[in-house]
């Protein structure tokens, strides 16, 4: 069986230091073509060779860098989703109350989806194909921590009195629909922004459809 490729030995500390630059932004770049790729055309239906031949690279030299789509897998979806729960809860902080707090969930998390869409996309179809149980487990955990948030909330401003008397867990799968689904119709640089679909989904939501009485 032939070695696998072994990062070069530099005995120059500038030369090191310049050869982990270099292989951070192919890292970089591998990433960003990654998440192109497994948006567009799936988990499973995305090949390390399809990366490759992207990155105009020899599968050899991919595999220096990352051995397997699971390693892929994890560096996308995992800091995708850490970065999401970090942003959210950063966001929620501002909310002076929990109906607040559900609204600033709502916006930070489309802010999220129009600077990150193909991240957001390749998580949700990573997701559902990977099989592999260690990165799966720490996604779901993350996913769980970020559903959580919002839940919270719910459940707080139903005990306050803000929200009328619901499952909050059933509330937040609605809440969630919404943005999952978004992505699947809503094009960046269209008529309403992200947030601003998200804004009047909030006002139908809160608000309901039906016209005051007496109109």
């Amino acid at each position: 069986m032939a070695n696998a490729p072994t990062e070069p030995v530099e005995a120059n500390p500038e030369t090191a230091s310049s050869t982990r630059i270099r292989s951070d932004l192919r890292q970089e770049q591998l990433i960003d073509i990654a998440i192109r790729l497994f948006a567009r055309k799936g988990y499973e239906g995305t090949s390390l060779r399809d990366i490759a031949d992207e990155a105009r690279i020899t599968k050899a030299a991919l595999y220096y860098h990352f051995p397997n789509k699971e390693e892929l897998y994890e560096r996308i979806v995992l800091e995708s989703m850490q970065n999401l729960v970090d942003t959210v809860s950063a966001a929620m902080r501002a909310g002076a109350t929990p109906a607040e707090r559900v609204r600033l969930f709502m916006r930070a998390s489309a802010d999220f989806l129009d600077r990150s869409r193909d991240s957001w996309i390749a998580g949700s179809n990573a997701f559902w194909s990977n099989s592999d149980a260690r990165p799966r487990a720490v996604t779901v955990e993350l996913r769980d921590t970020y559903e959580r948030l919002l839940r919270e909330s719910i459940r707080d401003a139903i005990n306050q009195g803000q929200f009328r008397p619901v499952d909050p867990a059933m509330a937040g799968r609605m809440l969630l629909s919404m943005l999952n689904h978004l992505c699947r119709w809503h094009s960046l640089g269209g008529r309403l922004s992200t947030r601003e679909v998200i804004d009047q989904y909030l006002d139908m939501t809160f608000s309901g459809l039906n016209a005051p009485s007496g109109h």
